[in-house]
């Protein structure tokens, strides 16, 4: 019996958990990446001078998601196990120790961080959000005290969004229109269609407590002011499960990911950029019109060696698989010109720094959310007028305070990220870039953020929207794929089984159900059971062999 093949484009988090999950299906996969590591956006950089940076994601939740992939075996695929069992609906959130499931402990040491984040406004006054509600209420007591009843409205209204929009609907894949028409009306019932600042400040009276509850899903590349409200289930999903560190950096979770994906017969190849995907008619004849059969046949890496699979995968950016992978006499839907339309996320500068511990405990937490002094002006500069402003937001992440390792003994090693717009903006990087760098350094010293920084600082480097769009592949730059509008959610965001080649599949931060770390997750596990449906995976098989049929016919 011939297994079944299996290319995916990209070594990210979304590549590496579908190639887990395919081999655990009973695939042959071979994951083609492009850098010299592994990682994707999740790259991890280390220093000639000692230090470890973690290039992208820094912020993990839903451990089960993590301990699922762990739990996969060879053949024994649990396609049909339930999305979120009971054990995980009410499991307690880990609040000190080791935070990682048994199979877990085996490849990464996770652990909680706490709080959540602090989130500093620009008059110098914090919130440490840390998910517990009497915490919480205590702190909206000191800040704005005429928003504590608010709150508890605001707690059970995104409750319910969280139980139906995350529990109930998180691994929904919206392959055509009437799978989202069934959801509109609960999702007008909760409220969840508006803008998910003006959901917010719905009940909020006090500047910082729209903030506060707003600001997450700047962190998956949306707009606040623009996103719909049921984003505001991120805020249950932290406070149910926590938020997590992997000790030795993300990329430690990478590193466990490939061992993983390894032990179960998986092939990786780095360096290995992929210059066209092969597409054929389904006697194997070239393409001549975008009418008519179209299959996906395998990859063309740079140099022109070329890889056949009965599946090829872009864990790649949305926009550029279709633009630049797939020639456009194979594309109707997926067109040039849907895809120029489609609204990117915004993109980013992020400064990687290393600094002397003077002695002197910093006043910081891992996660810290530093706001500029204006919030809805800065959001329309980035995302609407594409300005880069004089005054700008940051996310702080000093790993450091929870994992010395990640610095030489006596030093600290940080990176701070700003949101930045995308390259549509037309700015001259190579020339604004370091400005930005120097003002925002500049801004953590002069503040009192980290005292004495300049004098303090051992090394520095950066990347702007130059690197997600030459390095990272993804189209003007964007850090996070087509921006989370409405418009774009859903059944209108990029589906995981291409509409318009048979065989092809997308997966990751630009398809269904978007960006962050659990989403790119729940998309590998979307996009394995769309290729199990279509390539005939036995339907009944929980546990044991799951085995792909022969002659089974995709569809």
């Amino acid at each position: 019996m011939r297994r079944k093949t299996a290319i995916i484009i990209g070594a990210g988090f979304g590549g590496l958990a579908l190639g887990i999950r395919l081999q655990s299906l009973g695939f042959d996969t071979t994951i083609v990446e492009a850098l010299d590591q592994p990682g994707g956006r999740a790259y991890q950089k280390r220093t000639p001078d000692g230090y470890v940076f973690d290039m992208g994601p820094t912020v993990i939740t839903v451990p089960h998601f993590i301990e699922e992939l762990f739990a996969l075996e060879r053949d024994g695929g649990r396609l049909h196990d339930p999305d979120f069992p009971e054990h995980v609906r009410h499991a307690e959130r880990v609040r000190e120790g080791d935070s990682g499931g048994p199979r877990t402990r085996d490849y990464v040491r996770l652990v909680p961080i706490l709080p959540f984040y602090r989130i500093i406004f620009d008059d110098g006054t914090h919130f440490d959000y840390d998910g517990d509600p009497d915490s919480t209420r205590a702190q909206i007591r000191a800040l704005a005290p005429e928003d504590l009843e608010a709150y508890e409205r605001f707690h059970a209204d995104a409750r319910a969004i969280f139980e139906r929009g995350f529990l109930e609907l998180g691994y929904t894949h919206f392959g055509d229109l009437p799978s989202m028409l069934r959801v509109v009306p609960d999702l007008l019932r909760l409220d969840a269609v508006r803008t998910l600042f003006s959901f917010t400040r719905k009940y909020f009276r006090n500047p910082k407590m729209q903030q506060v509850f707003s600001f997450e899903t700047l962190l998956v590349g949306g707009n606040p002011l623009s996103v719909p409200a049921i984003y505001a289930m991120i805020h249950f999903v932290e406070k149910t499960w926590g938020i997590h560190y992997a000790m030795g950096g993300t990329g430690a979770l990478v590193d466990a990911f490939v061992r993983k994906y390894r032990e179960l017969g998986g092939t990786l190849r780095l360096a290995a950029p992929v210059e066209r995907i092969l597409v054929t008619d389904d006697r194997g004849r070239p393409v001549r019109a975008p009418l008519g059969a179209r299959v996906a046949r395998g990859v063309r890496l740079q140099g022109g060696e070329e890889l056949h699979a009965d599946v090829v995968v872009s864990n790649g950016d949305w926009a550029n698989t279709y633009m630049k992978l797939v020639e456009p006499r194979a594309r109707l839907v997926n067109s040039d010109a849907r895809v120029r339309l489609a609204r990117q996320s915004m993109s980013l500068l992020v400064v990687y720094f290393g600094f002397r511990d003077d002695g002197r405990p910093l006043d910081l937490r891992h996660h810290n959310i530093i706001l500029g002094p204006r919030y809805e002006g800065l959001l329309t500069d980035i995302f609407r007028n594409l300005h880069l402003a004089d005054d700008f937001s940051q996310y702080l992440h000093v790993p450091t305070l929870t994992d010395p390792s990640l610095a030489p003994a006596g030093h600290h090693a940080a990176y701070t990220l700003v949101p930045v717009p995308h390259n549509g903006s037309g700015l001259n990087w190579a020339e604004v870039g370091p400005a930005l760098v120097d003002r925002v350094l500049t801004f953590l010293d002069e503040r009192g953020h980290i005292p004495n920084l300049r004098a303090r600082l051992t090394h520095v480097s950066h990347i702007t929207p130059d690197y997600f769009e030459g390095t990272l592949g993804a189209h003007l730059g964007n850090a996070f794929g087509p921006e989370p509008l409405l418009a774009q959610s859903a059944f209108m965001r990029p589906h995981n089984r291409s509409e318009d080649v048979r065989n092809l599949y997308l997966v990751g931060a630009g398809a269904q159900p978007g960006a962050g770390t659990p989403s790119v997750m729940m998309s590998a596990k979307m996009t394995a059971r769309l290729i199990a449906q279509d390539f005939g995976v036995h339907a009944d098989l929980v546990h044991g062999s799951a085995a792909v049929a022969v002659g089974a016919e995709p569809r």
